[in-house]
């Protein structure tokens, strides 16, 4: 099985970017921007804390798994990415390991990256994302 790359992002469910903004600069994490996720119900805002960045995940619609989330959990962690190479041909090895996938077959997510979610009950209790950057 390839390693992963790298630390790509962790994932923090928020009730409101905006709100929990300040705190993050405050404790020297650099803003980068806000983007519209709609496919997944939610709005992200990235910021940078050396070479990782922080990805506060707010809903859009309560229908949303971030919303479930927040409602069941509050806010916090929320899930850990990790940057790999042929995402495609890491989903077959993880399933052909016997690993629970939420994601059999990539989907887009924010920065136009390719994800997917292994399952928590497969991966000691952490939501954990596998994301390939465009080319």
């Amino acid at each position: 099985m390839q390693p992963v790359k790298a630390i790509n992002h962790i994932g923090i469910a928020v009730a409101s970017i905006d709100e929990q903004r300040p705190f993050y600069e405050e404790i020297g994490a650099v803003f980068e921007n806000i983007e519209d996720v709609p496919q997944q119900k939610v709005r992200v805002g990235f910021f940078k804390i050396g070479d990782v960045r922080l990805e506060l995940l707010e809903p859009t619609d309560p229908t949303s798994t971030v919303a479930a989330f927040l409602e069941k959990r509050g806010p916090g962690l929320h899930h850990v990415a990790y940057t790999v190479d042929d995402l495609p041909a890491r989903i077959a090895e993880l399933k052909d390991a016997g690993v629970r996938m939420i994601d059999e077959t990539p989907r887009t997510g924010a920065h136009h990256m390719q994800i997917a979610f292994l399952h928590p009950k497969s991966s000691h209790g952490v939501l954990t994302e596998l994301c390939q950057p465009p080319e």
